[in-house]
């Protein structure tokens, strides 16, 4: 038979599980479809690995590889939010905090309590593991959207200020990533696919 701590752990791996199913309004590459929130943790995740060398301090790798991981499964309950809607934003705040009550409140103790800890230290972002992963949460979209050529943000009509507002929240956590997207976001802008205002 198994152990209660054993069927909570199956619960919680069953539960969030259903992050595959929100969708983001970020694009895959080749804009086949919709990218959805496992995809992008998964993708974050891989990038803290790849891209370390360029953060602006030293870190926990292994730690901000398991943030990058478990940052939006408060999603699977509250929703993806679009970075440029603020609207939905307002409210975001809120229905994660209950999310990550019920979410990971379906672990054993001591397993709860320390991811929790984790994905309150990255909504803080004060560490240099937080730093990172929020510069990753940012340069994984802006370089899915680039690499179709801007479609996502044609679509929703997304200004300059907009882009370079949400990606100078990069600069913390790597001063050399954010220099790229800078140019980044230039080029889009150059090119039409972000609006120059």
């Amino acid at each position: 038979m198994p152990t209660k701590r054993l069927e909570d752990q199956i619960r919680f791996i069953l539960e969030i599980d259903k992050e595959k199913n929100i969708l983001r309004q970020t694009h895959i590459s080749g804009f086949a479809r919709q990218e959805n929130d496992a995809e992008h943790a998964w993708h974050m995740a891989t990038m803290v690995y790849l891209l370390k060398e360029y953060a602006n301090e030293g870190f926990d790798v292994a730690k901000a590889m398991m943030m990058a991981l478990i940052h939006d499964v408060v999603e699977i309950d509250a929703g993806d939010a679009y970075a440029y809607d603020p609207q939905a934003l307002a409210t975001q705040k809120e229905k994660e905090e209950r999310a990550a009550e019920r979410i990971f409140g379906l672990l054993p103790d001591d397993q709860r309590d320390e991811l929790r800890a984790l994905f309150e230290e990255f909504e803080k972002g004060e560490t240099a593991e937080a730093k990172f992963v929020k510069a990753m949460d940012n340069f994984q979209p802006l370089l899915l959207n680039d690499y179709n050529d801007g479609g996502d943000w044609r679509e929703h009509g997304v200004c300059k200020t907009q882009v370079t507002g949400r990606q100078q929240r990069t600069k913390p956590g790597s001063q050399e990533i954010w220099e790229y997207t800078k140019t980044l976001i230039e080029k889009n802008v150059q090119k039409g696919n972000i609006k120059d205002e």
